[in-house]
């Protein structure tokens, strides 16, 4: 969990009221609201995706794919709030889906065959990496400031228990209890994430 000290724990951009309420309309059914979302998110959907298959023209395709998926799962989200970071999921997941599973478009060398299919491994497991990150500061971005910080000391800044409890003022019995608590309530977070 290491790769993780450097990324920021702030999670996705507030949404403001009318942008909620937008998604409460899409949710009941509204095509209008729900085409205002996809205007409004296209960009950022689509920068997402790009970035991760390096290929605009994939990309605007992805897109698609993701509002399409959205259109048809929207029912599902229970916090409107909760929107961007779903969509943002929703468009990492269908990256990862399009780059790994990309044809293979010449034939070549079963050297160079043997040494592209490990580069591509290499290529998932980072894309997987880099999604599991994603979801880890997502997830501690919904957790309370206290959990936050206690799961951050203790995984990503590698304090001991002994330092936890002269910096957070508490006795170790305590801090103890609050990282069990903290990891529970982070797991409940994750749970979002997990495909279904």
């Amino acid at each position: 969990m290491t790769e993780l000290n450097h990324l920021p724990l702030e999670g996705t951009a507030e949404m403001d009221t009318r942008q909620i309420n937008l998604v409460r309309l899409a949710r009941e059914g509204d095509r209008n609201a729900f085409g205002e979302l996809v205007r409004e998110f296209e960009p950022t959907v689509f920068s997402i995706v790009v970035r991760r298959l390096r290929n605009q023209a994939e990309a605007a395709e992805v897109t698609q794919e993701v509002f399409l998926r959205a259109f048809r799962k929207i029912g599902q989200l229970q916090e409107p709030e909760r929107f961007m970071g779903w969509l943002k999921r929703i468009a990492v997941r269908l990256s990862i889906n399009r780059a790994v599973r990309r044809p293979r478009e010449l034939m070549q060398d079963p050297g160079i065959l043997q040494g592209s299919v490990q580069a591509r491994n290499e290529t998932r497991l980072g894309i997987e990496r880099d999604e599991d990150a994603s979801q880890v500061r997502e997830g501690l971005s919904q957790l309370r400031r206290l959990d936050r910080e206690t799961l951050v000391a203790f995984y990503f800044e590698g304090q001991s228990l002994k330092q936890m409890s002269d910096r957070f003022e508490s006795p170790v019995g305590t801090i103890k209890r609050r990282l069990h608590t903290a990891r529970h309530r982070l797991r409940e977070a994750l749970a979002d994430y997990q495909p279904a």
